[in-house]
Parts: structure tokens; sequence; C-alpha cells
């Protein structure tokens, strides 16, 4: 691929490759990550586009061809879809999500019980609506929280599996038997709520969710190495992937030659399901940063991109006052959250450099994105290992990115 001067878009070169050596020194050569794929563009023109480290054990380094596992960098597009959705009359935001899923009709706030006592509820203030899921203020939650009875009642079941026993709409059902942990818009809780999202474009396009990506996303993109699960004659491109272990070694997870993810999942994950290149990524985020446009293609208007990259937080409040989760991916305070990604507000109090109303997420395998419209630079970083609060590193590269503009 065509690699742009870096002088050319007002970046340091010497400043740029520098980037890579960090990376090298502190993550790779210790034995923290596994290998590291950064891309860095400006006005869509890659600038720098950098790979290191094997993407098997054992393997040749990974390259422009490997694929990862992106996780809730899966979550944008789940609500772009949405928004589509939403640009045709078919549904709003202010929607109640029970008028699409009927399953949540009545559904109800913790009021006591769990484990083996009948759960006690007490009416929502208001309904659950679709924006409450696009900013996490449904009142849902994740499993993996371990904090509430609630979350509890989600890892017995093992709803959350992706090859379990449940579909989509199963999914949905069983979670309309539970309470939710807070009522909707009082407070922000990293969830399951993109998921639920993706069942929302179900019904409402009448196309399963992956056919809707494929369909109506990715082709129309040229993302077509972007997929719920691996084709037979793209396997060997999978990456390894690596969780934490005992003693803070690495742990191999998900082989690539024998991934969960070269098989159809019976749960597709909108909010998290998904296999991606940085290249691909690279052209999503050059559509959003295009506002809604990429090389000719429309999928939204501009305006629809400007709604969905404000924020979205009840009385325009950020992550630091609002949230109650323990894992969020954002914990910066002067941060806000839009409809699928994380809005930077305040630079001052995030303590990193920036630009206000930069967009971003990431995902549970260290992978990052960001948008930046001012400067419009944007990043896709791609590694394998979990879990992504372990280290500091996308806050390093931010700083290591914005350190290079001349």
């Amino acid at each position: 691929m065509k690699i742009a001067s870096p002088e050319s878009e007002g970046f340091d070169s010497a400043r740029l490759a520098r980037i890579d050596a960090f990376v090298k020194e502190r993550y790779l050569d210790s034995g923290k990550l596994p290998h590291a794929q950064l891309l860095i563009a400006r006005g869509g023109q890659v600038v720098h586009f950098s790979h290191q480290g094997p993407a098997r054990e054992g393997s040749a380094p990974v390259d422009e061809t490997t694929l990862f596992r992106i996780a809730s960098m899966t979550k944008p597009v789940t609500s772009l879809a949405f928004m589509m959705l939403v640009e045709e009359g078919k549904v709003a935001l202010d929607t109640p999500v029970h008028h699409v899923l009927p399953e949540f009709k009545g559904i109800g706030v913790y009021a006591g019980g769990g484990g083996s006592v009948p759960f006690q509820t007490s009416p929502t203030a208001q309904p659950m609506r679709m924006v409450d899921l696009l900013r996490h203020t449904s009142g849902l939650t994740y499993g993996f929280q371990n904090r509430t009875n609630v979350d509890a009642a989600y890892r017995d079941s093992k709803m959350e599996s992706w090859h379990g026993n449940l579909t989509l709409d199963e999914f949905v059902a069983a979670l309309g038997k539970l309470p939710l942990e807070f009522s909707p818009g009082d407070e922000w809780n990293y969830s399951v709520s993109t998921d639920v999202l993706g069942a929302v474009v179900q019904r409402v396009s009448g196309l399963t969710l992956d056919r809707f990506f494929a369909e109506r996303i990715f082709a129309p993109l040229g993302m077509h190495d972007t997929f719920f699960h691996v084709p037979a004659d793209k396997i060997d491109r999978l990456a390894d992937c690596w969780t934490l272990g005992p003693g803070g070694a690495r742990v191999l997870y998900d082989r690539g030659a024998e991934s969960f993810w070269s098989r159809p999942p019976r749960l597709v994950s909108g909010g998290g399901g998904l296999v991606s290149s940085a290249l691909d990524y690279h052209r999503l985020n050059s559509f959003f940063l295009n506002r809604g446009e990429l090389d000719g293609t429309r999928l939204v208007s501009r305006k629809t991109v400007d709604l969905m990259t404000m924020n979205h937080l009840p009385g325009g409040s950020d992550l630091a006052t609002l949230s109650r989760s323990l894992f969020s991916e954002a914990t910066n305070a002067g941060t806000g959250f839009g409809l699928g990604f994380a809005i930077s507000m305040d630079v001052a109090k995030s303590l990193i450099p920036g630009s206000a109303g930069e967009y971003y997420w990431g995902g549970m395998f260290s992978t990052a994105f960001f948008i930046d419209p001012v400067e419009r630079i944007t990043m896709v970083f791609m590694t394998q290992f979990s879990p992504s609060t372990t280290y500091p590193i996308r806050r390093e590269l931010k700083t290591l990115i914005y350190s290079a503009l001349a």
C-alpha cells in the first residue's frame, strides 16, 4: 500500500519512528505483548504503518494481511447500522426499546434478591430508550463486572457465551427476565447494551445482523476482511490471541489456526464479535472522519455523524461522574460518551494531548482506535492480549503520536 511522506502531512518522521522503538523495548522485548501493529493517518493518508512481532507462535511477523479479534471495536459498527435505520425513519433515538423488543416490556430495577433468592424489582422511572443502548445508560451490565447480584446472574446463566446455546433473540429473552442495575438514564455502565442494539437492527431491518453488516456496511466501504467468523481461506491470517496468566505471564487464549472465530457463532455479538484488519478499520475511520462518506459512497449524512460524536450523557456529564462501571475502557475525566464512542470533551482533564471532539474506543484484546476531527488524525492499533486494562499503552501511544506533529 502507499505510505505518504510524514512531512507532507505535518508529521516528523523521526518522532514517528521512535514510537516503534518504544513499543519494542517496553512491550515486545519484555514479553508483555506478543506483537504490535500501528497505523497512523492524517486526512485519510497513511503516514505510518508498522508491524512487529510474530502473528503466531514461531511464525512470520504480523503484516498488513493479519487479522485480529477487535472485540468492542465492533460497537461503532452496530451503532452505525442503527443510525442508518434512523435515517430511513424506521426507528428513532427516543423509541422505547420494548416497542421493538417486547421482551423488555415491564423490565424492573433491582431491589433485592439474587442467588437462591428470587429477585425483587421496582419500576423504572422512565422506559429504556434506544439512546440508552447507544450511550450505555440502559441499566444493563456485563457478567465480568463481578460487582452485583445482577451481573452474577449473567455469569450463572452463561448468556454471553457466543458459542453457547442462545441465539441473539434468545439472549434478549433471557435478559428481559433479569432486573436492571439502575433506572435507564440515571447512570453509565459498560454493558451488553450494544448487543441488544444488534437485536434491534435485526428486528427493524428484517436482516440478520451479520448479513446487514456484510451487505450494507462492509461491501459498500470495501471492508472485505471484516466478519463475525473467519472464512476457511483466510484462517491462516488470524493471529494468535493471549491473556494474562498467573504471575503476569502471557498464556495462549485462542490459537489462530484452531480459533473459535473459525466457525459461525450462535450468538452474533454486535458488542464485540468482529474480526478485522488494520487496513479495513482504517477505512471505517476514514469514513467517519469524512462524516459519513468514503470513496464516493455515503452511508449516513454528515449531520448524523455529527450527532453520533456529540456527548449524549445526561446533563452533559462525564464518565468520571456518571460511571458505576469497574471496567469501562475509558477512565479519563473530561470524557463523555456519544452514540457508539467515547468523546473527549476537556483535554486538560484527560492529562494527555488531544483535541476536544476527538472520539475513540478499544477492545478487550488491547486493540484501539481514535479519530481526531480537528487535526484530522486517525489511528488503529492492533495486538491480541487481554485484559486491555493491564498496560497503559493506549495513553502512551496517543502521547507519542501527538508529540510527532511538526
